[in-house]
C-alpha cells in the first residue's frame, strides 16, 4: 500500500511554522475497553513523539533539529543511519578526504535510509567495506530550508564505541569524534551541532511507537522520488504490527493467527490519512486496523479517527486502541 496514495504525501514546502500542543494525557484502562489517544506533532511536523502503550501516552519527545547521525547500540552493532525526518541523504564521493569535493554531476545517485529499516537499506551501506567518504545532505530545517553539504567518513567501530569524521566540502575544517555506545537504548544519537551525544529514545522496553515525519521513497515515478511524510514507525522498540482492512470493532486476538506480522519500521506508515484537494483536508481510512505486539508480547488493535486537534491544526493524530 506504501506509495500508491501519493497525494497523500506531506511535501517539505508544507512543513511550514505553527503552534504546537502537549499530547493528552489518557489514563490507563483494564484490558480490552477502547482508549482514545492523541498526539501532537505540531503542524510544522517539528516533534518526534515516542509513545508507550503502558499507560497510552507520550514518554519522551524532542525536535528532529536535535540529532543527525544515529549509531547501532548493540556490542556488535556497526549500522549508522541518518535523521530520517530531514530528509538526509548520502553520496559516495571519489574525492580525498583533504581534496575538495565537486557535487556536480551527481544525479541520482543520492542515497536515504529507506523507511522499512533493514540492513541493506541503510544509505551509507556497509561502511566497513573500504571506509567510503560520503558527502552528507543535512536536509531540510523545520521551515523547510536545505542545511548544507558535509564530508562524512566512518573510520571505525567496537563493541563499546564508534570513530567517525567530518570536513567541509573544499576539506577543511576536518573534525574527529568518538561516539560511545549507549546499551540501553537500540541507536546512539549524535548532534553535529552540538558535537556531542544527545538522549533521543526512551530506553528499549519503555516505548512502542514514534509519531514522526520521515523520509519515504516513492515507485514510480521513474526516477524514485524521495518525499518528507508524517506518520508511525515502530523506532527499532521491537514491536511487530500485522495490518488489515474492516470493522475496528469486529477484530479480535483471533486475527492475530491470520494475518502476517512485520517488523518493518514504517508497516503503519503515513497512508492511513490521504489529502483531499476536493475538500481542503486530510481525510483518513479508519477501517484501515493494525495489530500490535509490544516487546513485552502483549497485543492490541489501533485504528486512527483524525488528524486534526481541537483548533483544526494539522499534525494531531487522534486513534483508538484496544488491548487484546
Amino acid at each position: 500500500m506504501k506509495g500508491m496514495r501519493l497525494v497523500g504525501m506531506i511535501m517539505l514546502s508544507a512543513a511550514l511554522g505553527g503552534c504546537m500542543r502537549e499530547e493528552l494525557p489518557v489514563p490507563k484502562q483494564p484490558r480490552g475497553d477502547a482508549v482514545e489517544c492523541a498526539v501532537h506533532v505540531g503542524p510544522d511536523y517539528n516533534l518526534q513523539l515516542w509513545f508507550s502503550f503502558d499507560g497510552y501516552h507520550v514518554v519522551a519527545q524532542n525536535s528532529k533539529m536535535d540529532w543527525d547521525l544515529a549509531f547501532e547500540s548493540a556490542p556488535d552493532g556497526w549500522q549508522v543511519r541518518l535523521n530520517y525526518s530531514r530528509l538526509m541523504r548520502t553520496h559516495r564521493s571519489t574525492a580525498a578526504w583533504g581534496e575538495p569535493a565537486d557535487t556536480a554531476g551527481f544525479g541520482n545517485t543520492w542515497k536515504i535510509d529507506l523507511p522499512d529499516g533493514r540492513t541493506d537499506s541503510v544509505a551509507l551501506g556497509d561502511w566497513r567495506d573500504g571506509h567510503p567518504i560520503y558527502i552528507l545532505d543535512m536536509g531540510y530545517n523545520a521551515s523547510g530550508m536545505l542545511m548544507g553539504l558535509r564530508k562524512l567518513q566512518v573510520l571505525g567501530n567496537s563493541a563499546t564505541s564508534f570513530e567517525f569524521r567530518t570536513a567541509r566540502l573544499d576539506g577543511t575544517d576536518s573534525r574527529q569524534y568518538t561516539v560511545l555506545k549507549d546499551p540501553a537504548r537500540p541507536y546512539t544519537h549524535f548532534s553535529l551541532a552540538s558535537e556531542s551525544v544527545v538522549t533521543i529514545s526512551p530506553p528499549l522496553g519503555e516505548y512502542d511507537l514514534v509519531f514522526t515525519q520521515y523520509t519515504e521513497q516513492f515507485r514510480p515515478p521513474d526516477p524514485y522520488q524521495a518525499y518528507l511524510v508524517t506518520g508511525v514507525v515502530n523506532g527499532y522498540s521491537g514491536a511487530r504490527v500485522a495490518q488489515l482492512t474492516g470493522d475496528f470493532a469486529s477484530v479480535t486476538l483471533d486475527d492475530t493467527l491470520a494475518h502476517p506480522f512485520s517488523t518493518d519500521q514504517d508497516i503503519i506508515g503515513y497512508d492511513w490519512k490521504d489529502y483531499s484537494f476536493e475538500t481542503g483536508y486530510y481525510e483518513v481510512y479508519s477501517d484501515q486496523v493494525y495489530i500490535i505486539q509490544c516487546r513485552s508480547g502483549y497485543f492490541y488493535k489501533l485504528h486512527f479517527i483524525d488528524y486534526y486537534d481541537d483548533q483544526g491544526l494539522k499534525g494531531s493524530p487522534k486513534f483508538e486502541v484496544v488491548p487484546l
